[in-house]
């Protein structure tokens, strides 16, 4: 007889064999060991995500002294101008492409593509520039702040 005292127990294991996801009782995590943000939980600074290149801070304040950790989202076409930063920022590109040109001059036809999962390093000091073109671009940005940005494009 299929239906019994064991049939909940079947039938989870026909969904498992037949690879069919199936939620078990939920773990609760130690918030004192991993602390979590949700897609849904960050705050980018344009709630409204009209900005062309829009920021959420996942950890710290680039704003002051200390490691801090960033997303920054280019809508297709959105390019900072040519920059630089104080300190060193690690970048790993999480969706789409990134194009990247280094230099005073701002010309998005000589850029470098980098692809999602590409990770790269900023160096302090030094000029560059960066955006998306036909798609939006996803970035995890990494540091000691202040992550000021001092602008340095060739007029």
């Amino acid at each position: 007889m299929i239906f019994g005292p064991d049939f909940p127990l079947k039938l989870i294991a026909a969904a498992l064999v037949m690879g069919i996801a199936v939620p078990l009782d939920a773990a609760e995590l130690n918030p004192a060991a991993v602390a979590v943000k949700i897609p849904d939980q960050l705050k980018w600074r344009d709630p409204t995500d009209k900005a062309d290149v829009n920021q959420a801070v996942v950890f710290g304040d680039p704003t002051k002294p200390g490691f801090y950790v960033v997303m920054n989202r280019y809508k297709a076409g959105a390019f900072s101008r040519p920059h630089f930063h104080p300190n060193d920022g690690f970048v790993t590109v999480l969706k789409g492409t990134l194009w990247v040109g280094t230099g005073a001059k701002f010309d998005i036809n000589n850029t470098v593509a980098m692809p999602a999962g590409t990770v790269m390093q900023h160096a302090g000091k030094q000029i560059h520039f960066q955006g998306a073109k036909g798609e939006e671009a996803l970035i995890l940005v990494t540091g000691e702040g202040p992550a000021t940005a001092t602008p340095a494009e060739e007029k």
